[in-house]
């Protein structure tokens, strides 16, 4: 018997950028962010994980996870709120972004924990 394989979305592989995450990295450069993508895993609950889109690291040693969508379902904000919950530690930052006929740019919505101060 073979083990069980997380099959992957057609037509995109595993840490390949969609044209928002491309939209974003392009973003962070222009702001003299360092980032990675999706290079962490959180660990939820017994079985669900969460890979956010990027990981920074900002002048002061903070860390801000982003997690950029081009239209927010209201799992992936449970699971967004979860994760800030759980770490505490990190900034978890939701992202949009806004049409060009509305300003264009990027619309951020900040997870706090409640045990965040």
């Amino acid at each position: 018997m073979t083990a069980p394989v997380k099959l992957q979305r057609p037509g995109r592989l595993p840490a390949e950028m969609n044209s928002y995450e491309r939209a974003f990295a392009e973003y962070l450069d222009a702001e003299g962010i360092f980032w990675r993508f999706q290079c962490i895993t959180f660990r939820l609950a017994k079985a669900t994980t969460y890979t956010p889109d990027f990981y920074t690291i900002g002048d002061d040693g903070s860390v801000t996870i982003y997690e950029v969508k081009g239209f927010w379902r209201e799992k992936n904000r449970i699971k967004l709120k979860c994760a800030a919950d759980a770490f505490p530690e990190y900034r978890f930052i939701a992202c949009t972004k806004v049409a060009k006929k509305l300003g264009g740019g990027w619309q951020f919505e900040d997870f706090r924990s409640r045990w965040r101060a």
